[in-house]
């Protein structure tokens, strides 16, 4: 090979990616790809998140309000305005109860709506946390920090703060994995699940949920697999000559993207292949191979989890019900989101458990912020309401929590946080704890100081702890 010949740009991008890599800590570039130790046992070894992307209205599906149902239609009390900024609401709007009926369910007599029938029929497997608040009031803002534990986007994911601290299970595919279905909604996109100023390696993969599950894991006419490999060596051994010339970090991780690329087209094919899963089980999913539904994307979760994976977000968008038409309405759009999330969500801890997997996987059913108790009319003729971030439920199970409990509670018309308040933060620090990491002390320093995923905040949540 020859020596590269470098030009005053080549020089000055050395310059800048050495200072670059002088400043990052040796930890975080010796765990790239590689398992960390965690820094206590670890009661969980994988989670899967469950993220409900535009806000499920937890005052109609888990958070009974009767004080709504006395004072349904009669304006909300003019105090409780005082100094709050919302996303649409303006005036004095209006109370408005529950359309539907709720009940209690299982030893533990948790409650939930009539939309959950699924969910009802496993609560003594679950925890639901149902004071659960954050600041951020706008989906995108509130997407990213639900995610990150920050509002603005450049952030890492927690994915990739699990990654950066614990590695994968495996080689043959991405250790952290993005499903997404639903609705085209506004809000974070990429963003969730991004590596932000970690090495890029440790970002989530999104994976297609129709048709291939990565683009192009065919190779192309005339090209077999050896051909490929020796192409994807000499790319190998170039990227390593630039590399040794600039001392660019970014371009060993382009180089494991590849080689990573390279072996997933033996594992993608057929992680796809859930038409292989036995009848019964799609029974209890719901699903129907070759469709873009959260059932699909929950089954093939547990295929990830299975094969290695340390981290799956699971994402289904079109939970915002703010009243403008079927769609986005709480009579027609929840029912809607409740049917296709609803039998899924609950199979797969149902899935986990009879396959022994759901005492070290830990699960996380959540949305970015609640909804209000006040109506929000943008047609007569539909019921909506509009963000609220003061308070909203969140359910785990598996890995390490206590089962078959409720902790916290909203006020009376569950406006706000009232009993046992659980910050994000403080839902990032304990799961960080499950996995066997201390969330003070995994850290990644940039730009000449020490980052985390919960910033300066957080606090595990004990009585989540089984």
């Amino acid at each position: 090979m020859k020596p590269i010949d470098p030009t005053r740009r080549d020089v000055i991008a050395a310059a800048s990616a050495a200072l670059g890599a002088k400043m990052m800590p040796a930890s975080a570039t010796e765990r790239v790809g590689v398992s960390g130790v965690p820094h206590h046992a670890p009661r969980a070894k994988r989670v899967v998140q469950l993220f409900m992307a535009g806000a499920p209205s937890n005052l109609d599906l888990f958070d009974d309000k009767p004080a709504l149902r006395r004072y349904d239609g009669k304006p909300v009390p003019e105090h409780m305005l005082d100094g709050e900024r919302f996303a649409f609401l303006k005036g004095v709007p209006n109370l408005m109860a529950s359309p539907y009926r709720f009940g209690r369910y299982g030893d533990s007599g948790a409650q939930l709506s009539e939309l959950l029938p699924h969910v009802a029929s496993i609560a003594d497997e679950l925890t639901f946390v149902k004071s659960v608040y954050a600041d951020q009031f706008n989906h995108g803002p509130a997407q990213v920090f639900a995610n990150t534990g920050h509002h603005l986007v450049g952030r890492p994911s927690l994915g990739s703060w699990l990654m950066h601290g614990l590695g994968a299970d495996t080689s043959s595919l991405p250790g952290f994995c993005v499903l997404v279905s639903g609705k085209i909604d506004p809000g974070a996109g990429s963003a969730c699940w991004a590596s932000g100023f970690l090495p890029s390696t440790l970002g989530g993969v999104e994976l297609r949920t129709r048709g291939d599950l990565v683009p192009c894991v065919k190779d192309p006419d005339g090209m077999d697999r050896q051909a490929r490999r020796r192409g994807i060596d000499l790319l190998a051994e170039l990227n390593g000559e630039r590399s040794r010339a600039l001392g660019d970090p970014e371009i060993a991780a382009r180089t494991a993207a590849y080689q990573l690329a390279y072996r997933m087209q033996d594992s993608a094919p057929e992680l796809a292949s859930i038409q292989d899963e036995p009848e019964h089980v799609h029974r209890l999913y719901g699903s129907k191979p070759g469709q873009r539904t959260f059932a699909n994307n929950c089954l093939l979760a547990r295929r990830l989890l299975e094969r290695g994976a340390r981290c799956v977000q699971v994402i289904h968008r079109g939970w915002d019900h703010h009243g403008s038409n079927d769609s986005d309405d709480l009579i027609h759009g929840l029912p809607r989101m409740c049917q296709q999330t609803d039998q899924a969500a609950a199979a797969l801890v149902t899935d986990l458990r009879q396959r022994g997997m759901l005492d070290d996987t830990l699960v996380v059913w959540g949305g970015e912020f609640g909804r209000t108790p006040m109506r929000e009319v943008r047609k007569q003729s539909h019921l909506g309401r509009d963000h609220n971030p003061r308070a909203w439920t969140m359910w785990f199970a598996g890995g390490g929590v206590k089962n078959g409990q409720t902790i916290g509670a909203t006020d009376e018309l569950g406006y706000t946080a009232a009993e046992d308040p659980v910050h994000l933060h403080d839902v990032h620090a304990t799961i960080l704890h499950l996995m066997g990491i201390d969330h003070e002390r995994l850290t990644y320093r940039f730009q000449g100081r020490d980052y985390r995923l919960t910033d300066v905040h957080g606090k595990v949540v004990r009585r989540l702890l089984a």
